[in-house]
């Protein structure tokens, strides 16, 4: 290679493979001659940083000044964009020429690559500090709302802390707030998993009734079992008193008896209960295993 082909190849190894390795760059082939390309270009530089934080670069190659950097990549025609991780091409991007096209392109590619990011690294930090409210949530609700109120305002549109937050005023009596936050909620993560889990626990929280006299309805129950209404307002008071065990119990003997009785309003209440604790948490594994014995065995 001549002194000028050595010289490119160790620019774009500095400014674009080396970078690759924790980033996804985007390599932008244009010329100063090329009017798409210049038409291009405020868009890709708009959404390189409107995605910096996810560890989203812009890299751009002049192919007139960096010819045998263009050869490498055979490059036909200009604007040509690539995206690259790791010193290896993931996507054209070629076709991309508006705003919208080019983020949807990049947020698909973004799930599927450890691009090292800003975003990332917060959400290491934050993680601890979730399971941390999460624990604090059972015991202690004032506690843990103030811990998702100290990490709400470090990340906004957090789901796992809004969640966590929303789940925390319901368990201390205040529904309206919950409902109030629950509706300010931005689009992009109002019907994520872990807000259905939050309005989940609200719903339950508005359907469980206390029961003054549980002792009263546990006798009236078990002096006739077959009364599935008083057995499903006894499961909705233990829930509504902490007793998640009883009300399982008594919830699952109502779909052992009748498996759509009240249009499935027991499956119903005992799903909900389920989203509440938390799909992955063993108690929920153990009582999807007996609806399973009781819907397949």
């Amino acid at each position: 290679m001549s002194p000028q082909e050595n010289e490119a190849v160790e620019a774009f190894r500095r400014d674009v493979v080396e970078p690759s390795m924790t980033k996804l760059v985007i390599v932008d082939f244009w010329a100063e001659w090329c009017g798409p390309c210049k038409a291009l270009a405020p868009v890709l530089e708009k959404v390189a940083a409107d995605y910096a934080d996810k560890g989203v670069v812009l890299a751009k190659v002049d192919t007139d000044k960096n010819q045998f950097i263009a050869a490498q990549f055979q490059i036909k025609s200009i604007p040509t964009v690539y995206a690259m991780f790791q010193g290896q091409l993931v996507a054209d991007l070629t076709q991309a020429r508006t705003e919208s096209q080019l983020k949807a392109m990049l947020d698909q590619i973004l799930r599927q690559v450890p691009v090292e990011s800003a975003e990332s690294q917060t959400e290491a930090e934050l993680e601890p500090l979730i399971a941390m409210g999460e624990q604090v949530l059972g015991e202690d609700p004032a506690r843990a709302l103030s811990i998702f109120d100290q990490l709400i305002a470090m990340a906004p549109d957090h789901p796992a802390i809004a969640s966590g937050r929303i789940r925390a005023l319901i368990a201390l009596d205040r529904d309206d707030e919950a409902e109030a936050a629950i509706a300010a909620l931005p689009e992009e993560i109002a019907g994520l998993p872990e807000i259905e889990r939050a309005k989940s626990a609200l719903a339950l929280k508005q359907d469980a009734e206390p029961v003054e006299d549980l002792s009263g309805l546990q006798a009236e129950v078990a002096a006739n079992p077959q009364d599935l209404d008083a057995r499903y307002r006894l499961a909705g008071g233990q829930m509504a008193a902490g007793d998640r065990d009883a009300a399982a119990d008594n919830l699952l003997a109502i779909i052992t008896a009748e498996r759509d009785w009240n249009e499935g309003a027991a499956r119903d209440r005992l799903l909900k209960l389920f989203e509440v604790t938390g799909l992955e948490d063993p108690w929920v594994s153990a009582q999807r295993r007996r609806l399973s014995a009781i819907l397949f065995g």
